[in-house]
């Protein structure tokens, strides 16, 4: 017959190994609060949203209102869009301008367009270790692709709403989560190594222990008596 396992036996083990438990969710949270605060550079984004227009052969009157259709296929261009921003000849003149040692890939690495929500504003924005540069290349890739969607696309009006600005937060890492994280994962693998621990050691140290292997109740037991010797 199987040994159930109760609650208590559960507690027991539990505070029988409180001291492993403490300890390894202790030097799990440390661990990560070393790394996220000191040997982690920290990465800042900025980014910037345009307004692309509709193309000029949609034109028919230029003071008419945009129709529902022509807002539609403005969205459908938003790939197309997302993907020009990202495009070599955009890059390579951001390099050029800004002087800048890299490869056309590194810095697409570090460039994401995307959709607002479901709107016909895209988003430039750029991840980097500085904060300035980035704010500097995002405004500087959202001028590129301005003059290369235009000659390209012939779109009549691609406006900047939000200029890139530095920020002062940045995005990775987060410290207090990455803590919160290690606290959950040191106290999972502290627990399951201590009954890890517990299921692995058979031997006896306590009556208890030989009344819940053989199922019997002590009767006496033999006390141990140091032996100090003669005065």
């Amino acid at each position: 017959m199987e040994e159930e396992i109760s609650l208590k036996d559960i507690i027991g083990v539990l505070r029988k190994r409180l001291w492993l438990i403490v300890l390894i969710t202790a030097l799990s949270v440390a661990v990560s609060g070393i790394v996220s605060y000191f040997l982690i550079e920290p990465t800042y984004e900025s980014y910037t949203t345009l307004m692309v227009g509709k193309p000029r052969q949609n034109y028919v009157d230029p003071n008419a209102p945009v129709s529902y259709q022509e807002v539609q296929t403005n969205r459908l261009l938003v790939p197309t869009y997302r993907e020009l921003a990202r495009s070599r000849t955009v890059l390579e003149s951001v390099i050029k301008d800004q002087g800048l040692n890299i490869t056309t890939e590194q810095l697409r690495d570090k460039v994401d367009v995307s959709l607002v929500g479901d709107t016909e504003i895209i988003q430039i924005k750029v991840t980097d270790k500085n904060p300035i540069l980035a704010a500097t290349l995002a405004n500087a890739i959202a001028d590129s692709f301005m003059s290369q969607v235009v000659s390209i696309m012939k779109v009549e009006n691609v406006q900047v709403i939000d200029r890139a600005l530095p920020e002062s937060e940045p995005v990775s890492p987060k410290p207090l989560l990455n803590m919160a994280i290690a606290f959950l994962l040191g106290m999972m693998i502290s627990v399951f190594l201590a009954f890890v621990i517990e299921y692995m050691d058979n031997t006896f140290k306590s009556p208890e222990d030989i009344s819940s292997y053989l199922g019997l109740p002590v009767i006496g037991t033999i006390p141990y008596i140091e032996n100090k010797g003669e005065a």
